[in-house]
């Protein structure tokens, strides 16, 4: 019982230091047509990223050849929230299916992944390499 009460309580400790972060994906926002907000969040291993089904049409989905090794890739359904849990730190990217060549894209940081460490894959629709750009160039935490 003592051993049962001591994982119980290291699992609670771990479970209480994950955040929950929570991405809208709007039609419009602060930053133009089709996006998520915020567009760039910093997250620790294990927060987990609470999709908000804010206005209709949109997924997330991560993008293949944007994600640290060992990170588990994932899509949501379109108008559908997703949560998703992210354990692997490093850069992920991800898009909104229907509106990627749209630039509906954000980035993800976990842990303290150095900015030369973001790699943008070459076939990425061009609006959305702007989009990552943009992103990079206002958020001054990571252009320091």
């Amino acid at each position: 019982a003592a051993l049962c009460l001591g994982g119980c309580a290291v699992l609670a400790a771990l479970s209480a230091s994950a955040d929950t972060l929570e991405v809208k994906m709007l039609n419009r926002g602060p930053h133009g047509a089709m996006v998520y907000e915020p567009e760039f969040i910093q997250a620790a291993p294990g927060d987990t990223l609470q999709f908000r089904a804010s206005s209709n049409g949109h997924d997330a989905v991560s993008i293949a050849g944007m994600a640290p090794a060992g990170a588990t890739a994932f899509r949501g359904k379109v108008n559908e929230e997703i949560a998703v849990t992210l354990t692997e730190p490093g850069w992920y990217g991800i898009k909104c299916q229907p509106h990627y060549a749209m630039g509906m894209v954000m980035l993800v940081r976990v842990g303290d992944a150095p900015l030369s460490q973001l790699a943008v894959p070459a076939d990425v629709p061009e609006q959305a390499r702007q989009r990552f750009d943009a992103i990079v160039s206002r958020t001054p935490a990571l252009t320091k």
